[in-house]
């Protein structure tokens, strides 16, 4: 969002073009940074080291929204200071420290952190392989990239085809940002992938949920809407194409900031309007098979040769 320039008066509009402003959060957008390596170390089995360096499989999609000042839009800025003082510090200034006792502390450097354990703070410990379909989804953490260093390209490539051919993932360990994470090792096309996993103890208890039983039937739920049911999926089955989805929300809020920008409302505080985010009132009963039929209807679904397949398969499903 523009804000006026230090020392800088603001027009009238708050902004001296439109254009320039609307090319300037453009470029904004399309702003890119190349990827850097997070450490370079080696991959640990056995007695087989695999030298590699770890890249950031991921990155953040939401709009860099800065913090300002509503009387005058002016940057609001992040101050550093001695709490003791009240001096305002430099970035060279300041330290990492670990409070041992009241007001006291030792600085821990990042010398420090790597000696604790430097094996640990360079290598991917790899202590087990576990069948991939037995880690369930939300241990999911992070993503990392894998990259084979000088010598290493043979045994990388044999670690992944052979995690590949089994089936199996190397469950290990690894130190990243002064913690140390669970971690899954698994072949991915030409790449391995590393995914840092939560601990059992980050996992919350899903016995605080209060669920469905497992009994369709004490739950109302009819043979014919579990059949219409399928159907419907089985009709909105399509191949996995991640390329086909984006974040339309951050793409409709750029829409409305371009459109203020080229109305010359950026100094103008957008008020909310009557009706808009009140909570919707959920219906007290639910037409399950009406609402199924409707969708079936809408997607113009007709008995096709995929579809009487899937509801023979599903009949000799249920006779077993």
């Amino acid at each position: 969002m523009p804000v006026p320039a230090p020392g800088r008066r603001p027009s009238a509009t708050g902004t001296s073009s439109a254009l320039e402003a609307g090319e300037a959060l453009e470029a904004h957008r399309n702003r890119t940074h190349m990827p850097r390596a997070i450490w370079k170390g080696a991959i640990s089995f056995g007695l087989v080291n695999i030298p590699v360096s770890l890249y950031s499989g991921s990155t953040e999609s939401t709009l860099d929204l800065d913090m300002i000042d509503k009387r005058d839009f002016a940057p609001v800025g992040y101050r550093r200071v001695n709490k003791r003082t009240g001096e305002e510090l430099k970035a060279a200034d300041i330290v990492k420290g670990y409070e041992y006792a009241k007001g006291r502390y030792v600085v821990v450097g990042e010398e420090d952190m790597r000696q604790a354990n430097v094996k640990a703070t360079q290598t991917v410990d790899i202590f087990a392989f576990v069948r991939a379909e037995d880690v369930a989804p939300y241990y999911f953490e992070r993503p990392y990239y894998l990259e084979p260093g000088r010598r290493g390209e043979k045994g990388y490539a044999l670690l992944r085809e052979v995690l590949d051919r089994t089936g199996k993932v190397g469950l290990g360990a690894v130190v990243l940002h002064t913690r140390q994470h669970l971690a899954l090792l698994m072949p991915r096309e030409k790449m391995l992938l590393l995914n840092t996993v939560r601990y059992e103890s980050e996992i919350r208890d899903q016995d605080e949920l209060k669920l469905p039983g497992e009994s369709l039937k004490k739950l109302g739920v009819t043979a014919r809407e579990l059949d219409m049911a399928e159907r419907l999926v089985e009709e909105m089955t399509e191949e996995w194409n991640p390329s086909r989805y984006r974040d339309t929300y951050r793409d409709d809020l750029m829409a409305r900031i371009k459109a203020k920008v080229k109305a010359g409302k950026t100094r103008e505080l957008t008020e909310p309007e009557e009706g808009k985010g009140e909570a919707r009132k959920s219906a007290q009963v639910i037409d399950l098979m009406g609402l199924l039929k409707r969708s079936l209807d809408e997607r113009g679904a007709r008995p096709n040769a995929k579809r009487a397949n899937a509801t023979r398969a599903r009949k000799s499903r249920r006779a077993k």
